[in-house]
């Protein structure tokens, strides 16, 4: 809990929580005495207009998650929105994200990624979502239900390969924390030995699919980039320009090069 949030949780009219029996807690732990209102996903068509009507009559709302982020897989982009739309200001107040947390941790490249919520319950439709998935180059992260964790794992590494690398990040940033890392197949094993792996908030950090290169495309792309470039550089020249634009060796474009322009003299 930041200082920022302990205060606005403070200040507020309301506190609209997902369940109202933990947030009770965790007010109560920082001293704080306010009206807590229930606000979770099934009965958020009925008291998003409340909430909404009370901040349009001048009141402040918090909203809490149970766990993490509000708005991240919970119904508070449901409000979130209705507020929008009505021109209520909406404030975030930043806390850890479970799923971004997981992933930094993951060992796993952090530079593009996707989320992907919670996958189906069952498991025909949870392989079809992961064959959608299969050949996505990005890590993938996601959430899952401990009493799920070891048969999700399965039809991972059915789906993606034994040996994709991925990570199982359990209670991020709370007092049993626990990231385990290896393979979806070492992982699956594991999960099915080790009861602690399934208890607690789960987050699945999946490496994506390795880019399948087309080395043909890409000679033929670079040949292209020389030849444009050989009608107005010299050939070193035209090598260094083509090897930043196209990331390939310098020396094996200038070779490339030399062949293209003696090619072109000879059909002159």
């Amino acid at each position: 809990m930041s200082m920022r949030a302990i205060r606005v949780l403070g200040e507020v009219d309301v506190v609209a929580a997902e369940d109202t029996r933990r947030t009770g807690l965790l007010l109560r732990h920082f001293g704080i005495e306010n009206r807590l209102e229930s606000y979770f996903d099934f009965n958020k068509e009925q008291k998003g207009p409340l909430l909404i009507q009370r901040l349009l009559n001048g009141e402040s709302i918090a909203v809490v998650s149970d766990a993490g982020t509000p708005g991240i897989s919970d119904p508070a982009f449901n409000l979130v929105r209705s507020a929008i739309e009505k021109g209520i200001q909406v404030v975030p107040v930043p806390g850890p994200a479970a799923a971004v947390t997981a992933l930094t941790v993951s060992g796993l490249p952090t530079d593009r990624f996707v989320f992907e919520g919670f996958l189906p319950a069952k498991s025909a439709a949870r392989r079809a979502a992961l064959q959608a998935l299969a050949q996505e180059t990005r890590t993938l992260v996601f959430y899952e239900g401990p009493h799920r964790l070891e048969a999700t794992l399965q039809d991972l590494a059915a789906v993606f390969g034994a040996e994709r690398a991925a990570a199982v990040g359990r209670e991020i940033t709370k007092r049993f924390e626990h990231v385990y890392r290896g393979t979806l197949a070492a992982l699956a094993s594991q999960c099915a030995s080790d009861a602690n792996m399934t208890r607690g908030e789960i987050v699945l950090v999946v490496a994506g699919a390795p880019r399948q290169v087309d080395e043909d495309a890409a000679a033929l792309a670079a040949a292209g980039t020389l030849k444009v470039l050989l009608q107005e550089l010299p050939v070193s020249q035209a090598a260094r320009i083509a090897a930043q634009l196209t990331g390939r060796g310098r020396k094996e474009l200038y070779e490339l090069a030399l062949a293209l322009q003696q090619e072109a003299r000879a059909s002159d």
